[in-house]
């Protein structure tokens, strides 16, 4: 007798796939619990190839099959899978969407139907099971079912809960965090190359300096302030930098530009 599917995927893009990794390597999980669709049959092939398995031959065999379903697909297609999925949803069913932009109000309404659903905004270094998710429940959905969404987002990180108020604020913060990052380890590249270093040391130095940093500021017990003042000599190296970085008005630009995401996001929002 065949296992019972307890998980759906509906979409089987990279964040999908990360997720199903996670939840596989962490054990949270068996692979013969899990289902995955996609309408492009190259992609759910590599994915169910990859993972061992199982696709599904529709959307609505996912929904059918699964008693939590997680939507995985880009903003703009959720109304129409919402459209088709629609007669096989159920009252006892768990919905988790990760589209962004896409509100709760929205998917309920197109349902037609009050069903606990959880609301996530990964961002790309779950891809690396290193991600952090904001989860933001609806008011159908219980602790259990909070609980349950934390554990298939704990598989690839870790996880917070705020209200779904505040996923434009998560999103211009952690979910385009990692872009501001990326940006700021090839200026420093860039930096190092001008000073004389090869580029490859250079990209050697700024990652495993990004990545030992934010390993000590999530171990540390100290505020990120004093973990500054620990590296910051008076009169040395990094105080000359930091009055640099202070002299062109940091902490402005880096709060200019959250706003501008955020902003961005609370635009993109209002479309649906």
């Amino acid at each position: 007798m065949s296992a019972r599917i307890e998980l759906g995927f509906i979409g089987a893009g990279n964040m999908a796939g990360a997720l199903i990794k996670g939840l596989l390597t962490s054990g949270a999980y068996g692979r013969e619990t899990l289902i995955v669709f996609d309408r492009n049959a190259s992609v759910l092939k590599e994915r169910a190839d990859a993972h061992a398995i199982r696709p599904a031959g529709s959307n609505r065999e996912v929904v059918r099959e699964s008693p939590v379903v997680v939507l995985a697909v880009k903003p703009q297609n959720m109304q129409e899978l919402l459209e088709e999925i629609r007669p096989e949803v159920r009252d006892d069913h768990l919905f988790i969407s990760i589209a962004a932009g896409i509100p709760l109000r929205l998917i309920r309404d197109i349902l037609g139907r009050d069903i606990p659903m959880v609301r996530v905004m990964p961002n790309t270094p779950a891809l690396v099971l290193q991600g952090i998710s904001a989860l933001a429940p609806n008011e159908m959905a219980g602790p259990d079912h909070l609980a349950l969404a934390a554990k298939i987002f704990d598989a690839v990180g870790q996880t917070v809960v705020v209200a779904e108020s505040m996923m434009d604020a998560v999103t211009a913060l952690s979910g385009s965090g990692p872009g501001y990052l990326f940006r700021m380890m090839e200026c420093l590249v860039d930096a190092g190359v001008g000073v004389g270093l090869d580029r490859e040391i250079a990209k050697r130095l700024v990652v495993q300096t990004f990545v030992g940093a934010a390993r000590l500021a999530q171990e540390s017990k100290d505020p990120l302030s004093r973990l500054r003042e620990m590296v910051t000599s008076p009169g040395g190296t990094t105080e000359a930098g930091l009055a640099a970085f202070n002299g062109m008005g940091l902490e402005e630009t880096i709060c200019k530009a959250i706003r501008a995401a955020y902003e961005r996001s609370l635009e993109l929002g209002r479309r649906f």
